[in-house]
């Protein structure tokens, strides 16, 4: 069975932490969860926050459980207003990747940088006579 994994992730605040906040809508967020086809769900703690990861089996009930009062009521009351809140789908947090990444190209393939060639400064001599004396013979 294929889920559609969405993920909500809640940031301590300078006065609040996220665990305190799951402790007082946790319950309600997973309620409303499961009465509206959530068919897995996790919580996890962690050292910035808490992170709750809701699989549906269409997006369809994903936007029916978003727009439950219970779910806008939690989601307004983070410690965080400003920046303490993502919702975004897939799973999130350090759950890991699926598929392992395919590595990258090397820029350049792996060479270093070509050598610029200096600047030619031309230097211009200047012609040297024989010392000549004034009676305009050369001197020895």
């Amino acid at each position: 069975m294929d889920l559609h994994w969405w993920s909500i992730e809640v940031f301590d605040g300078a006065a609040l932490s996220a665990a305190r906040w799951q402790d007082a809508h946790g319950s309600a967020l997973t309620e409303a969860a499961v009465t509206h086809g959530a068919y897995e769900w996790q919580w996890h703690r962690h050292s910035w926050g808490v992170l709750f990861e809701i699989g549906f089996r269409s997006d369809e009930q994903w936007y029916v459980f978003r727009d439950l009062p219970a779910v806008h009521a939690a989601l307004d009351a983070v410690p965080d207003p400003v920046n303490g809140l993502m919702v975004y789908p897939g799973r999130g947090g350090s759950s890991g990747r699926v598929r392992p990444r395919r590595p990258r190209p090397v820029m350049g393939a792996g060479a270093a940088e070509l050598p610029i060639e200096p600047e030619t400064i031309a230097a211009i001599l200047a012609e040297s006579q024989p010392p000549v004396t004034a009676a305009g013979v050369l001197a020895a």
